[in-house]
């Protein structure tokens, strides 16, 4: 697997973790981290995480091509 692979399904993950403590908990790791003074970096970090996110929708290309073998 390509480095970029693994950094986006890495981005992927905190994502979705992110989300289920939300989901879950109401809790917002990300912004509880970098807020207040420094929420331009949540802001990235969500925009950085979105981006993966648009990126491994090419993963099921490589799902689709593997399946039929």
């Amino acid at each position: 697997m390509k480095n970029i692979n693994w950094i986006v399904l890495t981005l992927v993950i905190i994502g979705a973790l992110n989300w289920g403590l939300i989901g879950f908990f109401g809790f917002d790791l990300v912004t509880s981290i970098f807020g207040g003074a420094f929420f331009w970096i949540a802001r990235i970090i969500f925009a950085v995480v979105g981006l993966a996110g648009i990126y491994a929708l090419t993963f099921y290309k490589g799902i689709s091509s593997t399946s039929s073998r």
